[in-house]
């Protein structure tokens, strides 16, 4: 009886295994391999800003910038700088616990990233690498030029520091529910950025009990320009750049892309003008125009029109940008935003008119031009909305507090040390 028992386990535990092993071959390893997932259960986590770790990061911050090919996409310069070992110590600065406690990673991390947006996923793994932790991560679907030279140069840098690679796995595979279930029960923090849907179908893969979850749901931007300031400026030019970088870049498919713009202050109409034509110029200059793109545009806003009564659709030289001017804030409004340079407009005439936007917990970023001071009153009337204030220009800089959470807590455990 004992034999027969011990075969009945050891042919659950060949089944198993062999079930694992089709499971991680069935996934497409793009830097590391699946030794390296089978191993992350026994993986040592690191404290919170390792500095081997902060010199890998750094190597390969040198290695992006060092490739004329990644010189030609701002959002991976721009990725590049954000993990400079100087940038990553003024992190540190900022996010380091001093409190006599001892902080450590949670363990393997799983990060599934959205796959319209490229930058993504490389913000996750950084967020998950820096607080200490191993990750797998699920890349976007799309093939994007900005994943495969990111990729490259953390295959280099690895090569220069062997001791990081147990803790880098990105991997691509079909939407299949056992995969999902197999690196849900392995993680200690799951991490989606895919928006309601993706949260939705990963959720049908068990946690182990003790695990978290941060859910990056679909959100939505706007950007507040006081009309009284922008004219005051003397480089106007500086904001429709940052403008453009905001929305364009991305074809606003980041959360963090203004789809409307509110106006504030005395002289709207004047600051309308400038503001407009100068983005327009940058966009025919920059941007790589589909005609699909002005057919979408186009219909979203004959669809907006026919919704909302006394809307106006201005007046625009060509579909590279179009205005849709609303005449209130409604809800259900951004339930009609597009994307690829389709923007709702609205002059607000005093700030708190803006609470039915902001009220949504769906409402993200503020890209803002103005006095601070002029927001507070909206801030401060208990909306449920709004985790981020930054201005016109810097939408898309990623931080380690983000959609609300401080990823240094929910991505590390602590260990309370009392001698007393």
């Amino acid at each position: 009886m004992q034999k027969s028992g011990g075969a009945v386990i050891l042919m659950q535990k060949n089944s198993n295994s062999r079930k694992e092993q089709d499971i991680l071959d069935s996934m497409e390893y793009f830097v590391g391999d699946a030794e390296i997932i089978r191993n992350m259960a026994v993986t040592p986590t690191r404290i919170p800003f390792d500095d081997e770790i902060v010199n890998f990061l750094n190597d390969v911050s040198r290695t992006l910038l060092g490739m004329r090919e990644a010189r030609a996409y701002p959002d991976v310069v721009t990725l590049a700088f954000w993990m400079r070992k100087a940038s990553v110590l003024n992190l540190k600065k900022r996010f380091e616990k001093k409190d006599g406690d001892m902080h450590l990673g949670r363990g393997m991390v799983f990060h599934i990233a959205p796959s319209n947006v490229p930058m993504n996923y490389a913000y996750s793994l950084v967020s998950g690498l820096l607080t200490g932790n191993m990750n797998v991560v699920r890349l976007p679907s799309k093939d994007f030029d900005q994943v495969r030279i990111i990729n490259r140069a953390i295959e280099e840098s690895l090569s220069r520091f062997k001791h990081v690679k147990n803790y880098i796995c990105l991997v691509r595979y079909e939407r299949k529910r056992e995969i999902n279930d197999f690196l849900s029960a392995m993680s200690e923090v799951r991490m989606i950025w895919g928006g309601d849907r993706t949260i939705a179908e990963l959720r049908k893969s068990p946690l182990m009990p003790r695990a978290g979850e941060i859910a990056f749901a679909d959100r939505y931007s706007l950007a507040i320009i006081d009309s009284d300031v922008y004219l005051e400026l003397d480089d106007k030019q500086k904001v429709a750049e940052g403008f453009y970088n905001d929305t364009y870049l991305m074809d606003q498919n980041a959360c963090t892309s203004p789809y409307i713009v509110v106006w504030l202050g005395s002289r709207k109409e004047e600051a309308k003008k400038i503001f407009w034509e100068k983005l327009h110029r940058i966009v025919r200059e920059k941007y790589s125009f589909q005609p699909i793109m002005g057919i979408n545009k186009l219909t979203s806003s004959y669809l907006t029109a026919a919704a909302y009564p006394n809307v106006k659709i201005e007046d625009c030289q060509d579909n590279y940008l179009v205005r849709v001017k609303i005449p209130e804030i409604v809800d259900g409004l951004m339930n009609w935003k597009d994307h690829s340079g389709y923007f709702l407009e609205y002059d607000c005439g005093e700030i708190l008119e803006l609470r039915t936007l902001c009220n949504d917990t769906h409402c993200q970023t503020i890209g803002f031009l103005g006095e601070r001071e002029t927001l507070f009153p909206l801030l401060e009337s208990g909306i449920k909305g709004v985790d981020r204030v930054v201005p016109i220009g810097k939408t898309m800089d990623f931080d380690l507090i983000w959609d609300g959470y401080d990823l240094t807590e929910r991505l590390t455990r602590t260990i309370h040390l009392d001698f007393s």
